[in-house]
């Protein structure tokens, strides 16, 4: 299959998945739920779904436990809204990608900060001398 027309269909599921979600799932094991991206085989007979999870380790266990328990309806619902021969089976899988970030960000943060001071303590003993 063409690169640019599996890209364009792994973006239209992301989108109508996105939506499906926010929209028609009522679970309460949902905690707040983003789809990062989608990537479906070349044959069209599977897709995995990477989501992104707000909150703690139990909070993104419990909202997959939930994805993997309405995949059927998703698929359902994906298969009224694409116009594809097969709908693909739907394999959900968290994104950490934003935490990783988050903790990368963190640590330049920290090591700049201590170049700073001992940038600053340097300068401090060559006044002092």
């Amino acid at each position: 299959m063409k690169a640019q027309r599996q890209a364009r269909i792994d973006h239209e599921i992301q989108r109508i998945l996105g939506t499906l979600i926010t929209q028609e799932l009522s679970d309460p094991r949902l905690s707040f739920v983003t789809v990062t991206r989608a990537e479906v085989t070349d044959d069209l007979q599977h897709c995995k779904v990477y989501v992104s999870v707000i909150g703690d380790r139990h909070a993104a266990r419990q909202s997959l436990d939930a994805l993997e328990h309405a995949a059927g309806f998703l698929r359902g619902e994906l298969g009224h809204k694409i116009d594809l021969r097969h709908t693909p089976a739907l394999t959900f899988i968290e994104d950490r990608s934003a935490e990783k970030a988050i903790a990368l960000a963190k640590t330049l943060r920290e090591a700049e900060e201590r170049h700073r001071a001992a940038e600053a303590q340097h300068s401090a003993t060559e006044v002092a001398e």
